[in-house]
C-alpha cells in the first residue's frame, strides 16, 4: 500500500500483512522494519482498527500494547494515547486521500507492546501500557555508525574542503532551518550529524588539520535533549548509548544559582521538554539556557580545537529559541 509522507514529496510503499473489514469498520496490521537503526520495535506487529464516528475530527486511542501518557512533557497531553503529532497527521492525511474526511476513531496497538516498552525509556517518561508511536517525517535517516562513516563523514569533508566561512552541524531540521534563516548558510555547508556528535566533530577536526585552514565559525544547533548530553560526556546521543539530559540541565541551573525547589523539579522532570516548560515559567530560565549553550560550545570546541569560534543555538521542539552562546576568538 502506498502512503504519502508528510510534506507530500515522497510516497512510501508499506507491505500490509493483513487487512479485513469488521462489523464496525476495518482492521490492518504491518510488521515494523527498523532498518539500520537500533530499534526495540524492529519486527513488532503494529495493528490499527478504524471505526466511523459522528465527530468530524479523527480521535486516537491506545490499543493493547500502545502506551498512554501519564506525565507532562510529552508532545501529547496527559491521558492521551502515546501517538505523536507526526503519525497522527499522517493518519488524517491517509483518511482524507481515501475517503475525503476524517470522521474516524482510530485505535493503534502492538503485539507484545507492553513487554517491548520495558526495553525503552517509556517507563521513565511516564508512558504506561506499551510503546509509543513516534515519527516526524516518515523517513528514517541512516543512523548506524557504519552508515554515518560511509556518508556523513564525506559531507563533513566536502564542507571543510570548500573553505567556507561557517560549517553547521545539526542533529536534524531545527538546526538546518535556523542556519538557513539566520546565517544564510545552505547546501553542503550544513551537515546533519544525527546522533553522532563526537564522530562528526572528530571528522571535522581531521579535515581541518588536513587542509591547514582553521574554520572561522562552527554552528551547532538543535534541541537540548540531544546536545546537552555532551555535558555528561555522552558523544553518541542515541538513547541506546546515552543517558537523558535532564540531570545536566538541573546541574547547570544549580550552578547559576537557581533555588533548590526549581532545581529539584528539573532533575525529576521526565523529559527535557518538561524542563523547557519549567524554565519558561522561571524568571531566570533564559539565563540557564544561555549558560547551557555556552558550556556545550566550550565542550565542542575542546574536541575540535581547529574551529576558531563555536556557536551553539538551542531550540524547543516547536522551533522557539531557548538560548544561544558563542566561545572562541
Amino acid at each position: 500500500m502506498d502512503i504519502t509522507l508528510p510534506g507530500g514529496e515522497f510516497v512510501l510503499g508499506v507491505p500490509v500483512q493483513g487487512a479485513r473489514l469488521t462489523d464496525a469498520g476495518a482492521y490492518a496490521e504491518v510488521v515494523k522494519d527498523g532498518g539500520d537503526d537500533p530499534d526495540a520495535t524492529h519486527g513488532a506487529t503494529i495493528w490499527v482498527s478504524v471505526v466511523r464516528q459522528a465527530s468530524p475530527e479523527m480521535t486516537f486511542h491506545a490499543g493493547e500494547g500502545v502506551g498512554t501518557v501519564t506525565a507532562p512533557g510529552i508532545r501529547v497531553p496527559v491521558g492521551e494515547a502515546a501517538i505523536n503529532p507526526g503519525p497522527r497527521d499522517m493518519m488524517r492525511q491517509a483518511a482524507r486521500e481515501v475517503t475525503g474526511h476524517t470522521a474516524y476513531a482510530v485505535t493503534v496497538g502492538c503485539v507484545d507492546g507492553e513487554a517491548i516498552a520495558r526495553r525503552t525509556f517509556n517507563p521513565r517518561l511516564g508512558i504506561v501500557g506499551g510503546i509509543s508511536i513516534l515519527g516526524t517525517t516518515g523517513i528514517v535517516e541512516p543512523m548506524s555508525l557504519e552508515a554515518y562513516m560511509a556518508s556523513v563523514e564525506v559531507y563533513v569533508r566536502v564542507a571543510v574542503h570548500g573553505r567556507p566561512g561557517a560549517v553547521v552541524l545539526t542533529p536534524g531540521k531545527l538546526g538546518r532551518d535556523y542556519a538557513r534563516e539566520t546565517l544564510g548558510v545552505s547546501g553542503p555547508d550544513i551537515v546533519q550529524m544525527s546522533n553522532f556528535v563526537g564522530a562528526a566533530l572528530d571528522a571535522l577536526q581531521s579535515a581541518l588539520v588536513e587542509t591547514g585552514h582553521p574554520l572561522p565559525l562552527l554552528l551547532v544547533a538543535g534541541h537540548p535533549g540531544k546536545l546537552a548530553k555532551v555535558l555528561n560526556g555522552d558523544w553518541n546521543t542515541h538513547s541506546q548509548y546515552s543517558g537523558m539530559a535532564m540531570n545536566a540541565v538541573a546541574r547547570v541551573a544549580a550552578e547559576v544559582g537557581l533555588e533548590p525547589g526549581p532545581v529539584a523539579a528539573l532533575a525529576q522532570a521526565n523529559t527535557v521538554d518538561a524542563c523547557v516548560e519549567l524554565l519558561a515559567a522561571h524568571p531566570r530560565g533564559t539565563e540557564v539556557w544561555a549558560e547551557i549553550a555556552r558550556r556545550i560550545a566550550g565542550t565542542l570546541q575542546a574536541r575540535a580545537p581547529a574551529t576558531r569560534r563555536v556557536r551553539v543555538a538551542l531550540f524547543a521542539l516547536d522551533g522557539t529559541g531557548l538560548g544561544t552562546a558563542e566561545v572562541g576568538a
